[in-house]
């Protein structure tokens, strides 16, 4: 099923859907989205649902007043686009190899996506080699954060540090070097959050 995307009344209606059935375990009525948002008429409400069942979001079942059931494999799926070095820096090639379903960051755009790290020069930030950094697209950053830089077209993750005037890409391993950033280095985005499978 592909993701399409929601216009932004269209993330927020399914958001409160999505609260009420974590919090209350079962979903709201139309009436309740209507009262929660302020709306006039249910019908607007219907009109939000039916873009979100046409985008493949949720599904409604007839004949029942609480009838909005998700489809939760399309609600939170992040592209993983390839492999991050975490060491030396390497090319990553965006070529999809799967996705990752997270429940817990809610609503996601075309911004966000995610690389598998190899390499162990983020250890000490806990950034360890086959994990998953979940990105957002940036090209710029605050001193202390952990993004993901191109260095002549090779991606690394590192934390963005400062020294003087001068940046640099800082590892969090001390048997790697820091790597001063100039016209060769542009931000990707920022790492928001890191995944780890267990087997």
């Amino acid at each position: 099923m592909n993701k399409q995307s929601l216009t932004s009344r269209q993330k927020e209606v399914l958001k409160f859907i999505y609260k009420a059935i974590r919090s209350d375990s079962r979903p709201p009525t139309i009436r309740e989205i209507a009262g929660h948002f302020g709306f006039s008429s249910t019908g607007t409400v219907r009109d939000h649902l039916r873009a979100l069942v046409e985008k493949g979001y949720i599904k409604i079942a007839a004949g029942k007043s609480r009838a909005i059931e998700l489809i939760r494999e399309a609600l939170f799926s992040f592209p993983i686009l390839g492999r991050v070095q975490a060491g030396l820096p390497n090319l990553a090639v965006e070529e999809i190899e799967g996705y990752l379903n997270l429940d817990s960051l809610v609503f996601s755009d075309d911004s966000t996506f995610a690389l598998r790290v190899k390499g162990d020069s983020m250890t000490g930030a806990g950034i360890m080699p086959n994990d998953l950094v979940l990105v957002r697209k940036q090209n710029m950053a605050q001193t202390g954060e952990t993004i993901v830089a191109l260095i002549n077209e090779e991606a690394t993750v590192k934390n963005l540090g400062r020294r003087g005037a001068d940046y640099y890409l800082e590892p969090a391993n001390p048997n790697y070097n820091p790597v001063k950033v100039d016209e060769n280095v542009s931000i990707v985005g920022k790492v928001i959050s890191v995944v780890r499978r267990f087997q």
